[in-house]
């Protein structure tokens, strides 16, 4: 004989004993809150305190503007830069980056001077590898190769486990753009 089949009875009897002790503990019997219902509608009805007043609407003119304040309705994120106007005597690579500078959707993180992000990680996922850089007010950003970041149209070329390469457009003294190679090295806090 196997163990279990000796308390298999038992079992039942005691599930069986426990649901009938249990449904003895019902009661249809209502009358005790029939008679608490009786007696908060016998009670006498009060007066509801009325409405606050609304108070009426203010009318008031902004007059920061022709203080020399800013507008409040314009956005604190810079705007694209101006529309660099093409010479017709431009050669091949000035144009390159013109193209690119104009063409290229503007980032968050271009907002900020480079020396103000920080490199704090990477993530890697398959064959994706993406770079994480904290900006100066605590805000995380994850960006890859092909996103832009500093003020100075860098875009990510490389991304290492110790630090981002950067490709950034600037003028020389001349005017003219040239590229310049840039960094961000992991940050050790």
């Amino acid at each position: 004989m196997k163990p279990g089949l000796k308390t298999g009875p038992v079992r039942v009897c005691t599930a069986i004993a426990v649901i009938a002790l249990a449904g003895g503990c019902v009661s249809k019997d209502m009358s005790d809150l029939e008679q608490y219902k009786d007696q908060v509608l016998a009670r006498k009805g009060g007066n509801i305190e009325p409405l606050p007043p609304i108070k009426p609407y203010e009318h008031y003119v902004y007059q920061a503007l022709e203080l020399g304040l800013r507008d409040p309705f314009k956005s604190f994120m810079e705007e694209a830069p101006e529309k660099i106007k093409a010479d017709k005597g431009i050669d091949e690579t000035q144009q390159k980056y013109v193209d690119e500078i104009q063409t290229h959707n503007r980032e968050e993180l271009e907002t900020f001077e480079l020396d103000a992000l920080r490199m704090v990680g990477v993530l890697e996922r398959a064959d994706d590898l993406w770079a994480i850089v904290k900006d100066q007010s605590g805000t995380v950003h994850r960006v890859q190769v092909g996103n832009y970041l500093g003020r100075n149209f860098g875009k990510i070329t490389n991304i290492q486990e110790d630090r981002i390469d950067i490709r950034e457009i600037i003028k020389d003294a001349q005017g003219r753009w040239q590229e310049r190679a840039a960094s961000l090295a992991l940050s050790e806090e």
